[in-house]
C-alpha cells in the first residue's frame, strides 16, 4: 500500500528573541507530573573546551567528500590529497592564524565527560534523561541563535582560548495516556569565551544573568524520551511529508558509516544508533544506522551558509528546526532551500529541509538572515 503524502505550507512563527525560548506544550500525565519539576531543578556540570581549530578542520575535511566543491573553497584551507599507493602527498596543513567558529560547528565542541561506566544502555548520557522505564531517546529537533552584537558577531574565534557552554533543562512535558507517555526534554545552551581563572559561579552569572553580551549563540535542544516498544508501535503509521515548493538550492549526498563513525568522534558521542547496525536493526527497529541529528542540522545550515556566500555579504541570525522521519547511512539524502518571499523587515526568511531517499522530508526548518 502506498504511503500517503502531505504537502506542509512554510514554517512560520512570529518573531520573539532568540535568548527567551518557548516552553514546550505538554499534556501531562498525572503519574509522572513530578519531572516537570525534578528535571529543571537538576544543575549540570559546565562544559569546558579550549576552541583549537584541529576540530573545525577534522570536521572539513570529512564533510568536503559529502559537500559541493564551493565547501572546499571556503571551508579548507588547502585542497585536499590525492592519495595513491604509490605516494601519498603530504596533507593539507591548518592556517596558523585565528579562524572563526563556522556556524553550528559548536556542536563538535563542549563534549560531557561521561566516565563509560556511568554511560546508559545505548551509550548515551546520562544527564538529562528521566530515568527508567524511558530508555530510548530521540533528538527532535531545536533552535539555534546567533548573538550579531557579539564580538565578533555570532561566534568565536578559533586561537586556543577556554571557553564554556552552560547547559540548563529549561522545561519538561509528558504526553500521552498514562502507560504510553513520552516525556520531552527542553535543552538550553549558552556559548561563550571565559577566563581561565573564572570560578564556575561566575561563568553561570555572566553567561546566563548577563548572557546576552557574553554568548556567542544560543541553542536550544528538543529531546523526547520513550519507552521501550515505541517506536515498534508506530513503525506503520509513517508518512511521507511533501515540501509545498521546489528548492532553489540543493544538494545530494549519501552519508556512509565511516562519515558517521568520524561526527560520533568529534562529538564523543557513544549512542549505538549511529555506530552498530546490528544494534538499530534487533533493538531500535531501524533498518541501518541512524545520521546524528546535530549532522544533519550542520549540513543544513553549512548548505545555506554556502548560498549565501554566493550571494554576497549576508549571515545566518537564527534557525528552528524539527526532525521529521530518521535519515539512514548509505541512503541518499537531498539537503535543500529556498528564500520565502515574503519577507519583513526584520531580515530574509529562508525555508530549509532535507529529504530522505524516498522523498520526504526528514528535516524541516527555518532561518533568519540579516
Amino acid at each position: 500500500m502506498d504511503r500517503p503524502i502531505v504537502r506542509l505550507a512554510p514554517l512560520l512563527r512570529p518573531h520573539r528573541s532568540p535568548f527567551r525560548p518557548a516552553l514546550l506544550p505538554s499534556r501531562r500525565s498525572s503519574s509522572l507530573s513530578h519531572l516537570s519539576t525534578e528535571l529543571p531543578a537538576r544543575r549540570l556540570p559546565i562544559l569546558y573546551d579550549y576552541l583549537s581549530p584541529v576540530p573545525t578542520h577534522l570536521l572539513n575535511t570529512t564533510l568536503a567528500d559529502f559537500l559541493p566543491p564551493s565547501f572546499s573553497t571556503h571551508y579548507l584551507p588547502s585542497p585536499s590529497p590525492s592519495p595513491s599507493f604509490q605516494s601519498l602527498p603530504p596533507l593539507p596543513t591548518i592556517t596558523p592564524d585565528p579562524t572563526l567558529l563556522p556556524p553550528a560547528y559548536h556542536l563538535i565542541h563542549f563534549p560531557p565527560p561521561i566516565p563509560l561506566p556511568l554511560l546508559l544502555p545505548d551509550g548515551t548520557d546520562p544527564l538529562q534523561s528521566p530515568g527508567p522505564p524511558f530508555h530510548r531517546r530521540m533528538w527532535a529537533g531545536g533552535s539555534l541563535s546567533f548573538n550579531l552584537a557579539h564580538s565578533p558577531p555570532g561566534t568565536l574565534e578559533l586561537r586556543g582560548q577556554r571557553a564554556a557552554c552552560v547547559e540548563r533543562i529549561i522545561d519538561v512535558g509528558v504526553k500521552g495516556r498514562e502507560g504510553e507517555e513520552k516525556v520531552f526534554v527542553g535543552i538550553e545552551r549558552r556559548v561563550g569565551e571565559v577566563g581561565e581563572a573564572e570560578t564556575e559561579e561566575g561563568v553561570r552569572r555572566r553567561l546566563v544573568e548577563e548572557g546576552e553580551k557574553n554568548v556567542a549563540c544560543v541553542e536550544r535542544r528538543n529531546i523526547v524520551f520513550m519507552r521501550e516498544g515505541e517506536l515498534e508501535k508506530k513503525a506503520g503509521e509513517k508518512k511521507i511529508l511533501k515540501a509545498s515548493h521546489p528548492p532553489t538550492f540543493s544538494h545530494t549526498l549519501t552519508p556512509s558509516p565511516f562519515l558517521l563513525f568520524r561526527y560520533s568522534a568529534l562529538t564523543f558521542n557513544a549512542h549505538s544508533i549511529h555506530l552498530d547496525s546490528h544494534y538499530c536493526r534487533t533493538v531500535e527497529q531501524h533498518r541501518n544506522l541512524l545520521v546524528h541529528g546535530p549532522l544533519s542540522f550542520t549540513l543544513m545550515v553549512t548548505m545555506l551558509n554556502l548560498h549565501l556566500k554566493a550571494q554576497g555579504s549576508a549571515q545566518i541570525k537564527e534557525i528552528e528546526y524539527r526532525n521529521l522521519a530518521p535519515l539512514y547511512a548509505t541512503e541518499e539524502m537531498k539537503v535543500c532551500g529556498r528564500e520565502i518571499e515574503d519577507n519583513g523587515k526584520e531580515g530574509r526568511k529562508f525555508e530549509l529541509w532535507v529529504e530522505g531517499v524516498e522523498g520526504g522530508m526528514s528535516v524541516r526548518g527555518v532561518a533568519k538572515v540579516v
